[in-house]
């Protein structure tokens, strides 16, 4: 008899496990990602990826936000309300951010030294004491662009290369990188000619033809959000094919997709190795890891990227070898 009620216990618990599944496989983390631009820009996904894959859905359940700060700046302050609403209705137990944005708008007023919760940045430009990191709660990875191996990337293209110029939308990111820049300009194989920052597409063209007298390359990067003369924010894929066309000369990129869209070449940092070291440091915090115990690092790998429509386009016949180190691509349409 004894043994007949055990096993319907044990049927009845089976059961109940059965029908009740969420409990017995509930997520132990609970993890907010604040993005500081839009759902569809290639950046924001590639850092997307590297975060989903490093942290196993099975254990973290991950709530994303986006900010909206590369179409629609001004109206970044309300989005972070939005994400801070999030935060205090999704209570999670780790938040990582991604980019400058979101920082100065959302981290700042509403999370640094405010709470508890850790946070890891990914893809900051700036230095971190701009935002006062590392701070209590608040650690990450620093984005930084390997400039003087993309000037050596071209100069193996084109060895007659001698004097860069940049161009970046004017934006908290752009700032950054400009003081990179100015941090490390001196150890550049090349000398450094002007630095623009349009906000328009009319701007771009300008700065652009002003560059092309100056510079034998030009360094572009962060050209989401342009406006063109009706006060559209433009994309990338818009931009680019006209800045790269009134130059007229070897390009750098600072991102792969702007390869694809009619740039030259570029060594680039990765938004997958960005997301992804950011994930894994957060999950160490949940795991009982003082915060201040997880040091800020930056980015440590880049790839190589050609694009060989642009490369015969400006009649460059490099040596071979410098191709089957790089991933090659074409032009997109």
């Amino acid at each position: 008899m004894k043994e007949k009620l055990y096993g319907i216990v044990a049927l009845t618990v089976f059961c109940i496990c059965g029908f009740f599944p969420a409990v017995v496989q509930a997520a132990p983390f609970k993890v907010l990602v604040v993005m500081s631009y839009e759902e569809t820009y290639p950046w924001t996904m590639e850092i997307k990826e590297g975060i989903d894959s490093a942290l196993d859905k099975e254990s973290c359940e991950i709530k994303y936000f986006y900010m909206d700060t590369k179409v629609n700046f001004k109206g970044g302050e309300q989005k972070a309300k939005e994400a801070f609403a999030l935060y205090e209705a999704f209570q999670p137990d780790g938040v990582i951010v991604a980019d400058d944005n979101v920082q100065s708008m959302f981290i700042l007023p509403y999370l640094k030294d405010k709470v508890k919760t850790p946070v890891m940045f990914c893809g900051v430009n700036a230095e971190p004491e701009k935002y006062g990191y590392p701070a209590s709660n608040v650690s990450g990875i620093l984005e930084r662009h390997p400039i003087d191996e993309s000037i050596a990337l071209v100069r193996q293209l084109v060895p007659s290369v001698r004097t860069i110029g940049y161009i970046v939308k004017e934006s908290p990111s752009a700032k950054g990188i400009l003081s990179q820049i100015q941090k490390e300009s001196d150890t550049y194989p090349v000398k450094s000619g002007g630095f623009r920052m349009p906000k328009t597409l009319r701007e771009a063209v300008a700065m652009t033809e002003e560059l092309r007298k100056e510079c034998d390359t030009l360094f572009m990067v962060a050209l989401q959000g342009i406006h063109d003369e009706n006060g559209k924010p433009l994309t990338e894929k818009e931009v680019i094919p006209i800045v790269a066309k009134t130059f007229g000369k070897p390009t750098i990129s600072g991102d792969a997709y702007s390869v694809k869209y009619g740039m030259l070449c570029g060594v680039i940092p990765r938004g997958q190795e960005q997301g992804g070291t950011a994930a894994k440091m957060l999950l160490k915090a949940m795991q009982g890891t003082p915060v201040s115990q997880i040091p800020i690092t930056r980015n440590k790998h880049g790839k190589s990227v050609i694009n060989v429509t642009v490369m015969r386009a400006l009649g460059i016949k490099p040596d071979p070898i410098v191709l089957h180190s790089a991933e090659l691509v074409t032009t997109e349409k």
